[in-house]
């Protein structure tokens, strides 16, 4: 059963500003699942060029970067970062992170690094990198971009133009120090899905509407022409963003991008926060990291 009076409680307390991250800088952040809301075209981004032969499916460190879902934000508790649980570099037995899949337990203590910031959007994924390319890591993975849409209006949506340049930059960071890093880059979540899906939950539209992604989540139940515009602006620019990242990392030979599987996945109430409906779950996480495993360990990329 959803907590949905605790956490209406403490948003109200703390401030829908720390959950998050639709409005202002180093806030909360992005969504957690996904899914695509139509059957356009559009909707769902083109597979991702075939890269260079020479991946390596169990590299032996990992480094992670991006926003509150590779921190694990409100996971565990209440408006608060669990990386213990993260997708990407997480120690939790439920979970089974990417770095425990890949390295076992007890290396990957030793030899994962979690850099992800709460908050963030494209704009500060180049400090990021650099952080990162300090480990010299063999994969660093990347899930950026939710922030990104989820504003406040669409109007303070980033700029496509100004997406790539910061994934460019970013790439450009990692490479000066870690010039032989594979890197796995995650499709941004579906937010138009995450909508659709709460909606239909009266708990999930009572915390919305404390001012969570107010771009896609506000006044969940219009359906008037302005809402559904709104909503449909939101969704091309995250399939946008998902193209720029898609044709990014096709330009490097050491970079795989996922498809559009975290974009595609089709999740459920259980896989979302029982505190903000709106980042994953411990289940969550576990289906993002074996989207992730299943995608590194391949033999050839998603398709």
């Amino acid at each position: 059963m959803r907590t949905v009076g605790a956490a209406l409680a403490a948003l109200s307390f703390v401030g829908v500003a720390a959950l998050a991250g639709c409005s202002g800088e180093g806030s909360g952040d992005g969504v957690s699942q996904n899914a695509p809301a139509t059957s356009s075209p559009s909707a769902s981004p083109s597979p991702s060029p075939s890269p260079a032969s020479g991946w390596n499916p169990k590299p032996g460190s990992i480094a992670a970067v991006g926003d509150s879902i590779t921190r694990g934000f409100d996971a565990c508790s209440v408006l608060a970062d669990c990386p213990e649980v993260s997708w990407a570099t997480g120690s939790d037995s439920l979970v089974r992170s990417l770095a425990v899949r890949l390295l076992g337990p007890a290396k990957a203590v030793d030899r994962s690094w979690n850099h992800a910031v709460s908050g963030a959007r494209m704009a500060q994924l180049p400090e990021q990198m650099a952080l990162a390319a300090k480990e010299r890591p063999e994969l660093v993975t990347v899930m950026m971009g939710a922030n990104d849409a989820c504003r406040d209006s669409v109007r303070l949506m980033t700029p496509v133009a100004d997406f790539r340049a910061s994934f460019e930059a970013s790439m450009r960071q990692l490479r000066a120090g870690a010039p032989k890093a594979q890197v796995y880059v995650s499709s941004v979540p579906d937010l138009k899905r995450l909508w659709s899906t709460g909606r239909l939950d009266e708990g999930a539209k009572q915390i919305w509407s404390l001012g969570i992604c107010r771009s896609m989540l506000a006044e969940a139940d219009d359906l008037g022409p302005a809402a559904v515009a709104r909503r449909d602006a939101v969704q091309e620019r995250v399939v946008a963003y998902n193209r720029v990242l898609r044709d990014v990392c096709a330009k490097d030979r050491h970079c795989r991008y996922d498809g559009g599987a975290v974009f595609g996945f089709r999740f459920t109430g259980a896989q979302l926060s029982p505190w903000d409906w709106f980042h994953p779950s411990r289940d969550g996480q576990a289906r993002l990291a074996e989207i992730a495993y299943r995608n590194i360990t391949a033999a050839q990329p998603p398709a």
